[in-house]
């Protein structure tokens, strides 16, 4: 049977070494995980970008620092496969913000709020072996993201549902390609709980937390 594993990453190199969940912590992680495929949270195009160019770092300042810093690395020097999964359009990214249509009072206590919501998301890195992948972190998540919804259900399905069903089928699809395979979704920790949620009706074996 596929295994499929969720390691969910902090992208700023400053909050993961403020709450423990280091580069090195990750990369002693994958590592335990021994993977013979990787799919992270890259855009396509940035992906080919990057095999062109390996200083080229995409655009819209994305991958995050821990794909050039760690995964590519790791990939090149263990020959593990890499397969981005990431989606979304910058052209009208902008167009689905959720807190368009307030009015600039509106957005001061929306915005307000979801750093409050952040607040709440990061208290939980106590929880768990690896911090911001436990049930404690899955649990706050989820429910901001259902807030976001009640804000703006427009933005929250461009935005979220439709890109982590993109993202989830590319992993479906990598699963279907490569059976008998290890597989490491490496994503932004906020993507955990939808992951698990999906990948749990796939005919997998799913370890979520790795630790």
């Amino acid at each position: 049977m596929t295994t499929v594993g969720i390691l969910g990453t902090i992208h700023n190199p400053e909050l993961r070494e403020r709450y423990h969940c280091s580069l090195s912590l990750y990369k002693d992680v994958i590592r335990e995980f021994k993977p013979d495929i990787i799919c992270g949270e890259v855009h396509p195009q940035s992906w080919l970008r990057y095999l062109k160019d390996k200083n080229d770092r995409g655009y819209w300042g994305e991958p995050a620092s821990e794909y050039w810093e760690l995964v590519f690395p790791l990939c090149e020097a263990q020959n593990i496969t890499f397969v981005p999964i990431d989606w979304f359009e910058l052209d009208v990214w902008n167009a689905f913000d959720p807190f368009n249509g307030y009015s600039s009072e509106e957005r001061k206590e929306l915005e307000q709020r979801d750093d409050h919501w952040f607040a709440e998301q990061m208290e939980t890195y106590r929880f768990g072996e690896i911090p911001f992948n436990s049930n404690e972190f899955d649990s706050v998540t989820k429910q901001k993201y259902e807030w976001l919804y009640q804000v703006n259900p427009k933005a929250q399905n461009f935005r979220w549902v439709v890109r982590n069903q993109i993202m989830i089928q590319r992993v479906k699809n990598t699963v279907e390609a490569h059976p008998e395979k290890r597989i490491l979704c490496i994503i932004g920790a906020d993507h955990n709980y939808i992951f698990q949620e999906d990948l749990l009706k796939e005919q997998v074996e799913l370890l979520y937390p790795l630790r």
